[in-house]
Parts: C-alpha cells; structure tokens; sequence
C-alpha cells in the first residue's frame, strides 16, 4: 500500500511510517513543521504544508497513489486547548472536515483517524472498551469526541471508510531510535518525569485526590512502536474491518491500568536511581484516567501490545543521546 500521514514529522507519525515502511508500505508525508520535524521525514515523499490545503492536494494525488491516509495532524496539548478552544477547534474539526472534503473529490476513501481515550467518561473501576460512556472533558478530547461523530455519519452516507483507533497514553521511542519524542520539554507526564530525574529535582504529581489505589490518575501506557504496528495491522485489515459498518472504533492499549505514581516507581526501577516525588493540584483538563479491557483489537486486527510500561521508560531515556546527535537538544 501508498499511505499517506498527515502530520507524519512528529512523534507517532514519524514512528508509524517507520512501521509501515517495515512492514513493506510506502509511506508518504504530510507536515507543516508546526511541531515535526525535518530530520524524522528522511528519504519518505514530502508535501509540505497545511494538511487541509487543496493544492497540496492536488499535488500529491497527481504524483502519488494514495491507498488510504492516516491523520495524526492535530494540537494535542490539553492545558493549550482550554486557554485556546477556538484554535483546537478550527485546527482539529474545522480543518479536518476540511479535509475530508478535499480526499472525497480526489476518491480517497480510506482514512485511520488518530482518537483518543481522553473521551471516555471514567467510572468507578477506571476501565473502558468501545461501548463505554464518552464524556470529554477538554477542549482537546471534545475535537476528538466530535470527529468520531462527524467521521461515523460521513461513512454512512458516502463511499468513506473510516477507523478511529482511541489511543491511551503513547511512550517510549522507536526500539531503533529513528524517531522519538521531538520536543526538549513535552508536557506528556513521563517525559515531565524524566526532565526531573536528569536536572535533579522533585518530580510533581499533579492531581492526588482521584479515586484510585494511590490518589494519582490513571493510565494506560502504550509503546509507542505497539501503537504504530497497531496502525500497521489496522491498515492491511481495512477493508475486512469495514466491510459490514463503514465506520469502526478500536481502542489501542495494553490493557494495563498505571497510575503515575507507579510509573515513577518504573522509572526509578529502570535507572537504578531515587526520583523524589512531590504533590500538586490537578491541571486544567486533567482526568481520573482509564484503561482499555476491550478485546477488539485483537479480535480484528490480530493485533496486541507486546511492550510494557519499564519497556516504554527504557526507550524513552535511550532516546536522549539520540535525540541530542539528531536534533541538537
């Protein structure tokens, strides 16, 4: 297959394309460099610029065969999306609509949406499958609550097939460090985690008073390269996935609920040295958390993580020399 990723210079999309590149894909590029980054595109066909551009498309479609996109292109930081709701909203629906009107002239009609697990409403034992509740509760899961919806009645009325793969909590880095987590600071909660270990301070837990075993969230920490061989599996079964209901839902996680004390206990586990921990208020958007107990994954894609979250916290620190040789931080 020719796959073209939106937003394929970033942190999963660069990892997914190297997945399917492994796994004897094409793989072509989508980025305007707003958070990706050259070095992760490498040799791959690129088309720089907006992903909801017409004339990029009008491009890649004359050049390119196009078997079916993956959409990763979206801001994706939860605290942004609550002081900023219209930019998340225009960037995340507004263009992605966009989008899809552009792809239905030219027919392509395979899209693998990038969901979250962040639209699910948490409930007393903190797991989910697909049939779960939704309850968003930032600007950020809303977009990816709201696509979900639009992308389910665009199927059903048109020549679109559509998977939205609800991801929990990615980490680590490519096994083969081609790619890795491009931003020095990441507000994700390990990468906050290891900032602390290796300038020597506390690490801060933010959000103590949840409901779970310890008072701090809960999570499902995916490796990232599970995820992208998730997308992998999810791109050679499409139209199998597809064939009776256009339009499917899969969540990709390990199934494993951490919460973020434990991973603190994970990292120090993996480097051998003490992290001191200290306790803070929740952030805005911040939730309970969840974690995945569905089976859909590999009931349909045949497909399971393999990694798990000690796996994710070595990737993610042997990534740091790596990242400093390719990307100069």
């Amino acid at each position: 297959m020719r796959i073209v990723i939106t937003g394929g210079a970033g942190y999963i999309g660069s990892t997914i394309a190297s997945a399917c590149e492994d796994a004897g894909h094409k793989v072509v590029i989508v980025d305007d460099f707003s958070a990706g980054r050259r070095e992760f595109v490498g040799e791959r066909p690129l088309y720089e610029g907006d992903f909801a551009d017409p004339e990029l498309w009008l491009r890649l479609v004359a050049a390119q065969q196009v078997d079916a996109v993956v959409h990763c292109a979206a801001k994706i930081v939860v605290p942004e999306s609550v002081e900023q709701p219209l930019a998340y909203y225009e960037n995340n629906v507004g263009k992605t609509i966009d989008l899809l009107g552009i792809l239905a002239e030219h027919a392509v009609n395979r899209v693998l949406f990038s969901s979250s697990a962040s639209i699910y409403a948490t409930d007393e034992n903190f797991q989910v499958t697909e049939d779960s509740a939704l309850d968003p509760q930032s600007p950020y899961a809303t977009t990816k609550f709201m696509m979900e919806f639009i992308l389910r009645d665009a199927a059903r009325a048109s020549d679109l097939h559509a998977i939205s793969l609800r991801y929990f909590n990615p980490i680590g880095s490519d096994p083969k460090l081609r790619s890795g987590q491009q931003i020095e600071h990441p507000s994700h909660v390990l990468g906050k985690m290891i900032d602390a270990w290796l300038e020597k301070r506390p690490f801060t837990v933010t959000g103590v008073d949840w409901p779970t075993r310890d008072g701090s969230g809960i999570r499902d920490y995916i490796h990232i390269w599970d995820l992208a061989e998730a997308h992998v599996a999810a791109l050679e079964k499409f139209d199998e996935v597809t064939e009776d209901d256009p339009y499917q839902v899969i969540n990709i996680g390990t199934g494993n609920g951490v919460t973020v004390k434990e991973l603190a206990d994970a990292l120090q586990e993996a480097t051998g040295e003490p992290l001191q921990v200290e306790e803070g208020p929740a952030r805005p958007g911040d939730v309970a958390g969840a974690y995945t107990v569905s089976t859909r994954a590999a009931d349909l894609l045949g497909w399971k993580a393999q990694f798990t979250e000690a796996d994710g916290v070595r990737d993610a620190i042997a990534w740091i020399p790596r990242r400093k040789q390719m990307l100069g931080y």
